[in-house]
């Protein structure tokens, strides 16, 4: 097992990238095609977060972006459907979600679709979008979720990379300073 003292600069490293990812936000905040915004930070975040869940991978990275995009139509196509049904009252957004959730769950067997936990967080995002930032169209929220899902996968591969990078030299260096050097 690492030392703490070495181990402590896991921790600095992934700080060092959640501070840039906060300071990109701010600057892609402003060019995101949704005005008046306040950031979407937190999308990036939570795909850095997906890319872990996804395997730590290129592969696993694929499968969440693709989950993302399944997430987004599948969002458009209940809130196109829950208006086709507002006939039903209180039931038109709940048989919306019934009839979209079965071709959605069909796509675990659909790889690059197959990372449904992807498609779930994506569609609740593109909710929270459209639901809560003023001015939001299909569009909008679309390109902005989407942009921000790269660059949290991003960071994931970043993440996994230097850490990689990092635990892969102090092995090395650990084992040149017992005398068991590996050589290159």
């Amino acid at each position: 097992m690492m030392k703490f003292q070495r181990f402590i600069l896991i921790p600095v490293i992934v700080a060092c990238l959640a501070f840039s990812i906060q300071a990109l936000d701010q600057v892609l905040s402003g060019l995101m095609p949704i005005e008046n915004n306040v950031g979407f930070g937190w999308i990036a975040f939570i795909a850095w977060a997906m890319y872990f869940m996804a395997g730590c991978n290129l592969e696993g990275g694929k499968k969440t972006f693709f989950g993302y995009i399944s997430g987004v139509i599948a969002s458009i196509a209940i809130m196109e459907l829950g208006g086709v049904f507002s006939n039903l009252g209180f039931f038109a957004f709940p048989m919306a979600v019934f009839i979209v959730v079965i071709p959605c769950i069909c796509l675990e067997r659909l790889p690059p679709f197959d990372f449904v936990p992807a498609l779930f967080v994506g569609a609740g995002t593109f909710f929270g979008i459209m639901s809560y930032v003023s001015g939001a169209t299909y569009f909008t929220a679309t390109i902005t979720e989407l942009v921000y899902c790269v660059v949290g996968l991003a960071y994931g591969w970043m993440t996994v990379s230097l850490r990689g990078r990092y635990e892969m030299y102090v092995e090395q260096n650990e084992e040149s300073h017992d005398g068991h050097h590996i050589p290159h």
